[in-house]
């Protein structure tokens, strides 16, 4: 299937690991060119090594702090001078401790947006304004199934998560005459660096580390984790020309956990800085 993502220019924020790497290589290798930025110059470099094995096109990676005021901003507009323009962004950050509410103060909550909602909405206006003048865009933000379903010791999560997708569909409704579409994605458990890291503080030394990855995922109806790359199949599909008609969607991806139900035997009794 030709997604129509060839020449495209896309922008991944936080593209040197995990989803947002998984989304960047669906990208470059669909043909786009991919702009990846990263805070950490040793995943930046590996990642555009990554995507350099499978792009046709340019392959152009920024270190940026996004919680940096316009850092993103500024990014944005020296990609979109670098490649010649911003058809595609997609947004995926980091997440906030874990915990249920009543474990946070006001200023752990404050510090949850800022890392959490404040970047994608800076670096989503500034590309918003490149996609509007040239009548076409995809603008895609990874937040999680926090954001689809209410998960107690989750709760930093539920709140930004749940203010992504609002600014998103607000977002969708104000650009959608301009040919530009939003759309938020919503995954499940996910293998991911971060997952791994988890898992083997969950087992300790001596435990079982697999095991520990099997538990996060045993909920889903496919009974395990997502990989990125099923994750990325999404973005890259809601990125092209055939989605044209999806917007202020909120796309669940989580393997049927949602109507498995809640049972999260990994989440009890965990420090909020386990998944950190």
């Amino acid at each position: 299937m030709d997604l129509g993502l060839t020449g495209r220019v896309a922008l991944v924020a936080g593209g040197t690991s995990g989803i947002g790497l998984a989304c960047a290589r669906e990208f470059a290798a669909e043909g786009a060119h991919v702009a990846v930025c990263g805070r950490d110059p040793d995943r930046l470099a590996a990642a555009e090594r990554e995507l350099s094995a499978v792009a046709t096109g340019l392959v152009h990676a920024s270190r940026v702090d996004l919680a940096d005021g316009d850092a993103g901003a500024r990014w944005v507009e020296r990609v979109a001078a670098d490649l010649g323009g911003v058809h595609v962004l997609l947004v995926s950050g980091g997440s906030p401790p874990i915990g249920t509410a009543t474990m946070f103060g006001p200023d752990d909550y404050r510090a949850a947006v800022d890392r959490v909602l404040l970047p994608a909405v800076t670096v989503s206006l500034a590309a918003v304004a490149r996609m509007r003048a040239a009548g076409w865009g995809r603008v895609l933000l990874v937040a999680s199934e926090t954001a689809c379903v209410p998960i107690g010791p989750l709760a930093l999560s539920g709140v930004t998560r749940a203010a992504l997708v609002r600014f998103a569909q607000g977002l969708a409704v104000d650009v959608g005459r301009d040919g530009v579409t939003v759309n938020v994605l919503a995954p499940g458990g996910v293998r991911t660096p971060p997952m791994e890291r988890a898992a083997a503080r969950l087992a300790g030394a001596d435990g079982d580390v697999g095991e520990r990855l099997a538990a996060m995922g045993h909920h889903s109806a496919l009974g395990r984790l997502a990989r990125p790359d099923e994750v990325a199949a999404v973005a890259a599909f809601l990125a092209g020309e055939r989605a044209s008609y999806v917007t202020a969607g909120v796309h669940l991806i989580d393997g049927g956990a949602a109507a498995t139900g809640p049972d999260l035997p990994h989440l009890t009794g965990v420090r909020r800085d386990t998944y950190a």
